[in-house]
Order: structure tokens, then C-alpha cells, then sequence
């Protein structure tokens, strides 16, 4: 009998889901528009602040992980507990944990069988409210095609030496995002700074 995701290892899962880089697909944005209108079904609306659409897969054009990542924020009011089992019974999977120093960082999935990847794969983010990095980094590459471009071609060639090590190929991009994210800071100066943090 097939293990269950749960029981299998991290080399295991990296085996199963290795990276794999494709062209962009424009149906990415009606992936993201019935998610997120399933999450505003699934949950209470005091409970949500904002719903984005962030990662590779929002930037037109781009080569990506035909993973679409959105960025759930959630009121400080929220109560936690009834989040989780609410998205859990809207079919999301509880993949990571993060509570540090009082911040919220959950991940949850939904497309990843123990056969591999579904058609469609999906990572929820799900945070309270905050300047988040990921909005800028995405909108500064889609007002710069060629810094996209060349975010493409880097992704392209980790791709090859990371295809099993998923934490390596993240790991590789971070000075490339970390640089254009403060100059994306700069150009969009506190953008996303919500009103409740």
C-alpha cells in the first residue's frame, strides 16, 4: 500500500513533487478568481482584510511553478481555530506551520496527491495583516518585464541543479528578490500597509 503524504519524508516528497518550471498559462488569474471566491464563501467576512494573488503565476508572462500562491490576510480578531477548520473543510491542507514572536504564517495546500501533482496546484498564505514583501516583489516585476525576464532565466537554470531540493532552489533566489524587493519598496513606497496591523 502507497504511503500517505503525511507519513512519506522530505526527500520522499521532493521526489514526488520535484520543480518544474513551465510557460505562463493565462488561465492562472481564473484559478486564483474561484479560489478566492471560495474562500470568501468559506469564511466569515469580518474575518478577511485581503486576498492577493502573489508568486510567479500573477506576473504575466512569466515562467513559474504552475503552483498559484495567494496571500490570505486575516483579522487579529479572527478566531484561528474556526479559520483552520474551515479551510480544511473547504478542502485545504494544513502543510506549514509558523507562530514566532506572535506572527501568524500557516500554508496550507491543495492539488498535491500521493500520485504527484493534480492539474491544479495551489499554496494559500495565510497571514494577518502586514506590509508583505511578496506584494511588492510582484508588482515591481510586472511593471519591469525585463526584471522579470531575467528572474525567468534564473529560475530556469536552478532548475536543473535543484529539482529535487525544493528549500535549495528558494534558497538560490533570495538575493535576486531580496534586491529588487527594496527597490520595489522604494518605487511603491508603503503600498500595502493595511490599516490594521
Amino acid at each position: 500500500m502507497a504511503k500517505s503524504l503525511s507519513e512519506m519524508s522530505l526527500e520522499e516528497l521532493w521526489q514526488l513533487f520535484p520543480i518544474i518550471l513551465k510557460e505562463h498559462n493565462p488561465e492562472y488569474k481564473n484559478w486564483y478568481r474561484e479560489e478566492k471566491a471560495g474562500l470568501t464563501e468559506a469564511l466569515p467576512a469580518p474575518y478577511i482584510k485581503r486576498i492577493n494573488h502573489i508568486g510567479s503565476t500573477a506576473v504575466p508572462g512569466l515562467l513559474a511553478k504552475p503552483t498559484v500562491d495567494i496571500l490570505l490576510e486575516i483579522s487579529r480578531k479572527a478566531e484561528l481555530a474556526k479559520v483552520e477548520a474551515e479551510l480544511k473543510d473547504a478542502g485545504w491542507t494544513l502543510m506549514h506551520r509558523n507562530e514566532e514572536d506572535q506572527e501568524l504564517n500557516l500554508v496550507f495546500n491543495k492539488g498535491y496527491t500521493p500520485q504527484g501533482f493534480a492539474d491544479r496546484v495551489f499554496h494559500l498564505h495565510l497571514r494577518y495583516p502586514g506590509d508583505w514583501e511578496e506584494l511588492y516583489f510582484r508588482d515591481y516585476l510586472i511593471a519591469h518585464p525585463e526584471i522579470a525576464e531575467k528572474y525567468g532565466e534564473l529560475k530556469q537554470k536552478l532548475e536543473k541543479e535543484y529539482k529535487h531540493n525544493r528549500d535549495g532552489y528558494t534558497e538560490a533566489k533570495t538575493e535576486f528578490i531580496k534586491k529588487h524587493t527594496a527597490e520595489a519598496k522604494k518605487e511603491f513606497q508603503e503600498k500595502y500597509l493595511p490599516e490594521e496591523i
